[in-house]
C-alpha cells in the first residue's frame, strides 16, 4: 500500500487528502488546526503529531500550504531532513514561481524527484476529485506523479519544468478573475436597462459571451444550480484567494516584463471588494459590488 504523507488540509487539502484515503493509500495526514486533522481522520487518514512524523517511512509527500514562505519553512524543516530515500514530493500550493523553482532545486539537491502542481477547481472540485492539476516535473517524473494525483483529478497536464505548474496557475486564475468580472458587469448593466437577468444568462450562453465564468459558474443565482451564487455566496473559492493569486500574477508580470492592464484592474477590484467585506465570500460575490450592494 502506498504510504502517503499530507501535509496541509485547509478547505481545499482536507478534500484531497480523503480522495488519496479512498483510493486505499494509506494517509499520513497533519495540519496546524487540530480540528482539519480530525475531519480528514474520520474522511480514512491517520493522524499524525507533525509534519516531521507524517513525512517519516511515507513513500510521497503532497503539500497544501498557504504560500511560498510556508512551502519553503516546511520542506527545508519539516520534509527534507525526515524523508526516507525515493521518495516523491509535490507541491500543490499555489505560491510564486521563484519559491516553487527554489523548492525545487533544494529538493533535487538533496536527491529526490519534485513537483510543483498547483490546481484549479476549488473546494467542490477538491472534495469530488474533480480538480485539474497543472504540473511542473521533469518529464520522466511525469508518470509517477500523475498517478498519485490521479484520485483528486480530472485533469493532469504537464505544463512543462519546475515552476511551470505556478506559471500556468496564476495566468489561468488572471483569465479567471478578469472574466468574472467582465460577466458581473454584464448581468449588472443588464439588471439596470431592465433586462431579466435569466434571460439574459440564455441569450449570452448561446451566444459569443459563452465563458466558464457564465455557463458553469454563474454570478446571478438561479441558472446554475451549483453556483455559489445559489447559496449566498459561501463556499466555493474565496475573494481573498482569487486576489492573492491575482497579486501573484501582477508580481510575476513585473519581474518578467509582462503588460497586464486587466490583471492590475481586476486585482485593484478583488482588493476592493475584499477591504469592504467580502474577503470571505466566493470571488463571484463581486457582483454586489457592481449592484452597488454591501458584500
Amino acid at each position: 500500500m502506498t504510504r502517503i504523507a499530507f501535509i496541509g488540509l485547509g478547505n481545499m487539502g482536507g478534500g484531497m487528502a480523503a480522495n488519496q484515503a479512498r483510493a486505499r493509500r494509506e494517509v499520513m495526514a497533519f495540519d496546524l488546526v487540530a480540528a482539519a486533522v480530525e475531519k480528514a481522520v474520520a474522511a480514512g487518514c491517520r493522524a499524525a503529531g507533525s509534519a516531521a512524523a507524517a513525512v517519516k517511512d511515507a513513500d510521497v509527500v503532497i503539500t497544501m500550504l498557504p504560500a511560498g514562505q510556508h512551502v519553503r519553512k516546511v520542506y527545508a524543516e519539516d520534509v527534507l531532513p525526515n524523508a526516507q530515500p525515493g521518495a516523491l514530493m509535490i507541491d500543490c500550493s499555489t505560491i510564486d514561481v521563484e519559491s516553487a523553482r527554489a523548492v525545487a532545486a533544494q529538493v533535487k539537491a538533496a536527491g529526490f524527484r519534485f513537483a510543483d502542481a498547483p490546481v484549479s477547481g476549488g473546494q467542490a472540485g477538491a472534495e469530488a476529485g474533480t480538480l485539474a492539476f497543472m504540473v511542473g516535473c521533469d518529464e520522466a517524473d511525469f508518470p509517477a506523479v500523475e498517478e498519485i494525483i490521479r484520485p483528486m483529478a480530472r485533469a493532469v497536464i504537464r505544463a512543462g519544468d519546475h515552476g511551470a505548474g505556478q506559471a500556468a496557475k496564476i495566468c489561468n486564475n488572471m483569465v479567471l478573475g478578469a472574466s468574472m468580472i467582465a460577466v458581473c458587469e454584464a448581468f449588472a448593466l443588464a439588471e439596470k436597462l431592465g433586462l431579466d437577468p435569466e434571460r439574459f444568462f440564455e441569450i449570452a450562453s448561446n451566444s459569443s459571451g459563452q465563458c466558464w465564468s457564465l455557463t458553469s459558474y454563474c454570478p446571478w443565482p438561479g441558472p446554475v444550480p451549483s453556483a455559489p451564487s445559489n447559496r449566498n455566496y459561501e463556499g466555493g473559492f474565496a475573494t481573498a484567494m482569487m486576489l492573492k493569486d491575482l497579486k501573484l500574477a501582477q508580481e510575476a508580470a513585473a519581474k518578467a516584463g509582462a503588460a497586464t492592464p486587466l490583471g492590475a484592474q481586476a486585482e485593484g477590484l478583488y482588493a476592493l471588494f475584499d477591504r469592504l467585506g467580502g474577503g470571505a465570500k466566493d470571488f463571484s460575490a463581486i457582483l454586489e459590488l457592481f449592484r452597488g450592494k454591501a458584500p
